[in-house]
């Protein structure tokens, strides 16, 4: 169990002996090398105490709005809703304008097809995944769980 006892047992068989998680060879091979070595037996009191210690520690828990990433303040929310109209609107027109640059340029259909293509497809499914968050907002009974 330890390399001062001598015996050459794994160390962690005594921590599963004491959450009784061995299989019946190796719980009884432990309890008899217990009942033999007081170095096994005072380690495994040591766990014991320690185990005690944790599952009786108590944890503060801090207060609710501590916990929430909206932003507090009515400033702070205006500016956050207006940049991202903002970026909402710049990333269309880059990506209109992007788009007609490509239609008009002297590139082979091909490779239109293959840019719109694409384009079209990260399009709609990002469509999709927005869609299907907005609906889930709606019929959410856990959003306004905090912690």
């Amino acid at each position: 169990m330890s390399e001062q006892c001598g015996r050459g047992f794994d160390g962690a068989l005594l921590s599963g002996w004491l959450d009784g998680a061995l299989t019946q060879a190796d719980e009884q091979r432990v309890r008899i090398h217990l009942e033999d070595c007081d170095t096994c037996r005072s380690q495994v009191e040591q766990m014991r105490r320690f185990r005690e210690v944790i599952m009786s520690t108590e944890f503060a828990v801090p207060p609710d709005d501590q916990w929430s990433e909206r932003p507090r303040g009515a400033a702070s929310r205006l500016s956050l809703g207006a940049g991202w109209i903002i970026v909402a609107v710049w990333a269309l027109a880059l990506g209109g304008y992007a788009a007609w640059e490509v239609w008009t340029s002297d590139e082979p259909l091909m490779g239109k097809l293959i840019v719109f293509g694409g384009w079209t497809g990260f399009g709609l499914l990002f469509l999709g995944v927005l869609l299907d968050r907005l609906q889930a907002m709606k019929t959410d009974r856990y959003r306004e769980v905090e912690k």
